[in-house]
C-alpha cells in the first residue's frame, strides 16, 4: 500500500467522491471483504460489493487473497493508498494556470500554484511508481507566528531575497545534461477554526501582510 496516491483520471477522481466509496477506502486501510465491510459499515452486502467492483476498476483498491469457504469464494481486498490526491489532470479544461495573471500579493495565485505543485510531482509520482523509481524532490514545511503585518512583510521580503539569491547562484541554463526544477515558496495564514472547534486559538485572526491572506467570512482577499 502507498502512503499517497494521485488520482488523474476523471473517472476514477468521480468514484472517490462518492460518500460510500470514500468510506470503503477509509474503511479498506486495511484489508477486508464485502462481508467484513458491510458489518462494519452498517449497509447491505450487495451494495458494498458493488462499490467495490467500481473502485477496483479505477485501481482505487486491489485483490489482496481468494478463501475459499465452504462453496463461497470471499475475495479481499485493500485501498491501493492510504491517503488520495485529486490532480487537477481530473479537471484539465478548467484547472487553473499560475502564469494566467501572477501577482506575489494574492492568494488565488498562491492557490493556482499549489494545483500546479499537485499536477506536476502527481504526473512524476505515478510514472516513477510504474517504473519502480524515486522522485527526486525536498521539501519544508515550518510555522512562523508574525507579531505585525509589518513583520510579516518584512520576512516575506528577505525571503523573496534569499530565493532570488540562490537561484541566481545555482542556475545554469547551458549546463549539459541538466534538469530544470521547480521552487515554489509560499506564505499563508493558517485557517482558524469555527469557534469552539478542537484547535481553535484565543484571539483574533491576525492581519496580513507580505502576501495575500483570505479574511474569513468577507470573501475578499487582505492586501498589504
Amino acid at each position: 500500500m502507498l502512503d499517497v496516491a494521485v488520482i488523474e483520471e476523471p473517472a476514477a477522481a468521480e468514484a472517490s467522491l462518492d460518500p460510500i466509496r470514500s468510506r470503503i477506502l477509509a474503511a479498506l486501510a486495511e484489508p477486508g471483504s464485502a462481508t467484513m465491510l458491510a458489518v462494519r459499515l452498517g449497509l447491505p452486502r450487495q451494495k458494498v460489493n458493488y462499490h467495490l467492483k467500481e473502485l477496483e476498476r479505477h485501481d482505487l483498491v486491489e485483490l489482496v487473497e481468494e478463501r475459499r469457504k465452504g462453496n463461497v469464494t470471499e475475495r479481499v481486498y485493500r485501498a491501493t493508498a492510504a491517503s488520495y490526491v485529486i490532480s487537477p489532470n481530473a479537471l484539465a479544461a478548467v484547472s487553473p494556470d499560475p502564469s494566467r495573471s501572477p501577482d506575489q500579493l494574492s492568494a488565488r495565485w498562491l492557490l493556482a500554484l499549489g494545483a500546479r505543485l499537485v499536477q506536476e510531482v502527481g504526473t512524476l509520482l505515478t510514472g516513477a511508481t510504474r517504473a519502480g523509481q524515486r522522485v527526486a524532490s525536498f521539501g519544508i514545511d515550518a510555522e512562523v507566528r508574525f507579531a505585525s503585518a509589518a513583520d510579516r512583510m518584512a520576512f516575506a521580503d528577505e525571503l523573496a531575497q534569499a530565493v532570488a539569491g540562490l537561484v541566481g547562484r545555482y542556475h545554469d541554463e547551458s549546463a549539459p545534461g541538466g534538469r530544470r526544477n521547480r521552487v515554489i515558496v509560499g506564505l499563508h495564514q493558517i485557517p482558524v477554526p469555527h469557534p469552539g472547534a478542537p484547535g481553535d486559538p484565543a484571539g483574533p485572526p491576525q492581519g496580513a501582510g507580505g502576501t495575500a491572506a483570505h479574511e474569513p467570512g468577507t470573501g475578499q482577499e487582505e492586501r498589504p
